[in-house]
Formats: C-alpha cells, sequence, structure tokens
C-alpha cells in the first residue's frame, strides 16, 4: 500500500510538472470576462460573438459577457483587473492611458495593453424629422440625449458639440441614456435628438427609424478639424444604411479598439488575438460592422502598446517587423 502511495504521489508531481510545462496560461486561465457596453448597440452582439469564439479555442476557461457603459467603464474595469479583454473607442483609451481626469480617469491607466484596432466608430446624430432639426445649428434648443454619462459617446458629444460651438446649456434638455432608452423616448416625442456613436446599421437607430421618419444631422469636416483631435477623422454613412435615408451623409469616426490589461497571461492574449482573425466571418454574422475588421492595419495607430501576447501573432502573421 506504502507503494502505491508513493507511486501516486510521483505520478501526480509527475503530471504538475507536465502541466507546468506544457501551457500553462491557457491551462490557469479560469475566466475571461468580456467587458462590452449597451445591449442596442454593437458591442454587445460582437461580445457574445467573441464569447463563443474564445469558448472554442480556451475550453477550459469560463467565459462572461458583459454589458457595461462601454469603453470608460470597461476601461477603468480592466486596470482594476475586473475584465480580461474590452472594447473601447481609440479617444478614450488614449485618454485613460495619460490619465485625463475630465474623461473619467483619475490617474493614468497604466496597465492597458492593446490587442487589436478594429472598426470604426460612426458619430450619428439622429433626430426625428418633425423636429425640424436639419443642421448641427439647428440644434439649439432642442432636447437632446447624449449617451450615458461618462460613456465614450457622451465624450464624443462632448467634443463634437464644443467644435460645433454648441454647450450643454445651449439645448432645452439633455438626457444621459443609453442608446435604446434614448430611442423611445424620442418615439414618445418626448426627445427630439440622440448623438449614438456606433458601427454603422446600429440596431437602435435601425428601430427608430422603422417607428418615426428620421433626419441623420451632417457634421463637415470643418468642424471635426476643430475637435483638435487626430482620433476623430471624416467619414459617410452611406445612403440607405437606414430606413428613409435616401443620401449619404458626412459624419466624423473614430476608431474602436480591443484592449487588455498587462495582467493576462501572453499564451492567453495570443489565442485570443489569433482566434479573433481566425473567426471574422462569425463577427460579421453578428454584425455588420464587423466588415471594418482589417488584419493588415490592427497593430497601426496604437493609443496604447501592445500586449505581448497580441504583439506575437502581429509578427507571426507578418504585420510587424
Amino acid at each position: 500500500m506504502r507503494k502505491t502511495i508513493s507511486q501516486a504521489l510521483r505520478s501526480a508531481a509527475v503530471a504538475t510538472i507536465l502541466a507546468i510545462l506544457t501551457g500553462p496560461a491557457l491551462a490557469q486561465q479560469k475566466f475571461v470576462n468580456i467587458l462590452t457596453g449597451g445591449q442596442a448597440g454593437v458591442y454587445y452582439p460582437l461580445g457574445v460573438a467573441l464569447s463563443q469564439i474564445y469558448g472554442k479555442a480556451i475550453p477550459d476557461a469560463k467565459i462572461q459577457v458583459q454589458a457595461t457603459k462601454a469603453s470608460v467603464e470597461n476601461l477603468n474595469l480592466l486596470q482594476q483587473g475586473r475584465g480580461e479583454i474590452a472594447f473601447t473607442l481609440g479617444d478614450a483609451l488614449s485618454d485613460a492611458w495619460n490619465g485625463v481626469e475630465e474623461a473619467g480617469f483619475k490617474s493614468p491607466l497604466k496597465r492597458l495593453r492593446t490587442v487589436a484596432g478594429i472598426y470604426n466608430n460612426y458619430i450619428q446624430i439622429v433626430a426625428s424629422a418633425e423636429s425640424g432639426i436639419r443642421t448641427l445649428a439647428d440644434l439649439k434648443g432642442k432636447r437632446i440625449s447624449v449617451g450615458a454619462a461618462r460613456s465614450g459617446t457622451e465624450l464624443n458629444a462632448r467634443a463634437i458639440l464644443k467644435a460645433a460651438g454648441l454647450t450643454y446649456k445651449d439645448f432645452a434638455k439633455v438626457e444621459y441614456l443609453p442608446f435604446g432608452e434614448s430611442v423611445e423616448l424620442i418615439k414618445n416625442r418626448q426627445l427630439d435628438v440622440t448623438l449614438q456613436s456606433a458601427g454603422l446599421g446600429v440596431a437602435s437607430i435601425r428601430d427608430l427609424a422603422t417607428a418615426v421618419k428620421i433626419v441623420i444631422v451632417p457634421i463637415p469636416p470643418e468642424v471635426i478639424a476643430k475637435v483638435g483631435d487626430p482620433a476623430y477623422q471624416p467619414g459617410t454613412i452611406p445612403a440607405n444604411t437606414y430606413t428613409g435615408q435616401e443620401t449619404a451623409v458626412p459624419t466624423a469616426m473614430i476608431k474602436n479598439f480591443l484592449v487588455t490589461h498587462e495582467g493576462v497571461p501572453a499564451d492567453v492574449v495570443y489565442t485570443m488575438t489569433k482566434s479573433l482573425f481566425d473567426n471574422l466571418d462569425q463577427l460579421v454574422a453578428a454584425h455588420a460592422a464587423a466588415k471594418g475588421i482589417v488584419r493588415e492595419t490592427a497593430a497601426q495607430n496604437l493609443p496604447v502598446p501592445l500586449h505581448p501576447g497580441a504583439e506575437r501573432y502581429f509578427r507571426e502573421a507578418g504585420l510587424l517587423k
């Protein structure tokens, strides 16, 4: 019996050593919490698709999708180690790294690391046609929702409105609401306009456009230039993106990023990055905005350093020297 127990102990010790030598990070990664945004936005359905991809790529981990207030909350949660991967807007990511307090970051979030640049967000200012709003100047005196307080969308709202010569004091009413709730208030004639920073074809605006006649307010290039942040670039919402939108509309766009933190093992981040790009079709099936994810440019112009695991993937793919 003693010999049997001794043999069993030795076998267990050998097994433990082998586990340490063969893929320890993947074996030890018990949780992958994916930080997204509101359920009516784009981050959430893409996060659900990622959870399915990661469930197969990291089979021993418990994969969870968390709905949040998006960029700012996601980045603060990552810094605290309360998530493994998150969606964020590029301007919020830059503000987090630099510790811009008025953007919602009390100190620089230096634990953050980039996984990949993904698709562009488009700042979509959508009014009911009956509101009479057609231009940025027409917004004065109207009732607006600017996204959840301190969210990436609300930071975008502050920047664009300031560049257009407007402050929140210029509105009859300012609501800080997620996309879905903003749309419901417009349907009920309790709001005139909503500003939503999201991928093209976002569900909330699709829903609004099928319920009432809408107008998408153009954001001219000269206003974008006045923002003074290179994260904001001119873009176009193509005609027929939404019901009744018959012409293309100029607007501002901002790149989105997937971000992690330095405490997530390199092997895990490598696997998350590789499986993401190996399964882009699943992300596109979840939301058309994912068509904008391009592997060849995903490691370019990053506000925050790459995580070593993501860097390994991009080097293997020949996209980094």
